[in-house]
C-alpha cells in the first residue's frame, strides 16, 4: 500500500468548499479531481460524489474504522445503514457506484491493495445518456483556436485528435510523437490496463497533427518526450487540457457541461448517426465490454425509427386524414 499523498492543487476545490464542515481525506480529494477531470462531470454531480464520500467518512468517524481499513464487511455495513434512514433505490444506486468508483480509483492507484467494493452490485437503473456535442458546435469549438501561433496550433491539434480518435484525456497526454503514423493516419494508442490499439485519424486531423509536430512542437523546446506540451516543454496534465477545452467551449458560446471526455462521446455518436456499426464503435474506443458501448444505442435507434416511419407502407396511412 503507498503512502497517503498530499492533497493535490485540485480542481475540485469548489466541491470542498461548498461542503463546509464534513470530514474530508486527501483521497477523496485526489478522487475528485480525477473524476472531474477525467470523467467530466459536472458541477452537480461532483457535489453529489463529494457529499456521497464525505457520508462514508462520517460513518467510519462515529465506528472509528479508518478508510485505510476499511473491508468488504465495513461497505455493506455502510449501506445498512443507509437504508435505515430511509435512503431510496435511486440514491442509493449512486452512493454505491461513488463507492465503486472511488475504491477502484484507490486500487488502480495502488493505495490499496484490494478493492472492497467489488462485490457491492447497484439497483437496476436506466442509465444516463452522456453529454454530446452538435456538429455545428463541434465545428465552432475547433475553429476557436489560432493555428499561426504556436499554443493555437497545438490546442487545434488536440481538439481535432480528441473528436477524429475518440481518444481519453489520459490517452491524449500519453501520446508521445512515434505513436503517430503520418504514412498509415494511424495513431497507436495505450488505453486502460495498457491495452493497445490502432485508431485512424481522419484527413483533417492528419492535416492539422502534422502541422503542428513539424512546425510547432519544437517551438516548446521540449523536455520530455510527449506529443502535446505546455509552455515549459513538458507533458501537459489532464486538468490543463480539461481547462483548455472549458475556455474554447466559453469562447465558442457552448453553454453546455462538457469536458474532454465530451468529444469521446461525440466522436461515438456521430459515428453511429453516420451508419457505423456498434461493433467497429467499441473497436474505436477501446472499450473492452460492448456493454459499455451500448450507451449510445439510443442514436441508432432513433435513426432506425426514423427510417421505419418514413419508409414503412404502413406508416402513412393516415397521413392525410
Amino acid at each position: 500500500m503507498n503512502d497517503i499523498p498530499c492533497p493535490p492543487n485540485t480542481a475540485s476545490s469548489s466541491a470542498s468548499q461548498s461542503l463546509g464542515d464534513l470530514p474530508s481525506h486527501p483521497w477523496v480529494d485526489q478522487y475528485l479531481e480525477y473524476v472531474l477531470i477525467e470523467k467530466g462531470l459536472s458541477e452537480n454531480s461532483l457535489q453529489n460524489y463529494a457529499r456521497d464520500l464525505c457520508s462514508l467518512l462520517e460513518f467510519l468517524k462515529e465506528k472509528q474504522c479508518a478508510l485505510e481499513a476499511v473491508n468488504t464487511g465495513s461497505l455493506f455495513l455502510y449501506l445498512t445503514h443507509l437504508r435505515s434512514r430511509g435512503v431510496g433505490s435511486r440514491s442509493l444506486a449512486r452512493h454505491i457506484s461513488s463507492l465503486r468508483g472511488f475504491f477502484s480509483f484507490l486500487c488502480r492507484e495502488q493505495y490499496i491493495d484490494e478493492d472492497p467494493a467489488r462485490l457491492l452490485q447497484s439497483p437496476k437503473l436506466p442509465k444516463a445518456l452522456p453529454q454530446v456535442l452538435t456538429r455545428t458546435e463541434i465545428a465552432a469549438l475547433l475553429a476557436r483556436p489560432n493555428p499561426r501561433v504556436k499554443l493555437g496550433a497545438r490546442d487545434r491539434a488536440m481538439l481535432e485528435l480528441l473528436y477524429a480518435s475518440g481518444l481519453r484525456v489520459s490517452e491524449l497526454i500519453a501520446l508521445h510523437p512515434l505513436d503517430y503514423d503520418a504514412q498509415a493516419g494511424l495513431l497507436r494508442v495505450f488505453g486502460k490496463g495498457s491495452k493497445e490499439r490502432l485508431v485512424p485519424v481522419h484527413y483533417e486531423g492528419q492535416r492539422v497533427l502534422g502541422e503542428y509536430l513539424s512546425c510547432w512542437r519544437g517551438e516548446f523546446s521540449p523536455r520530455e518526450d510527449y506529443m502535446f506540451l505546455n509552455r515549459s516543454g513538458n507533458g501537459l496534465t489532464r486538468q490543463g487540457v480539461w481547462k483548455l477545452v472549458k475556455r474554447y467551449a466559453r469562447e465558442a458560446g457552448i453553454r453546455k457541461e462538457i469536458s474532454p471526455h465530451t468529444f469521446r462521446h461525440s466522436f461515438a455518436t456521430h459515428l453511429l448517426e453516420g451508419g457505423a456499426d456498434l461493433r467497429t464503435v467499441q473497436i474505436l474506443l477501446g472499450h473492452a465490454d460492448i456493454s459499455s458501448t451500448e450507451i449510445y444505442t439510443h442514436v441508432e435507434t432513433g435513426r432506425l425509427m426514423d427510417i421505419h416511419r418514413r419508409f414503412h407502407p404502413r406508416a402513412h396511412l393516415h397521413k392525410d386524414d
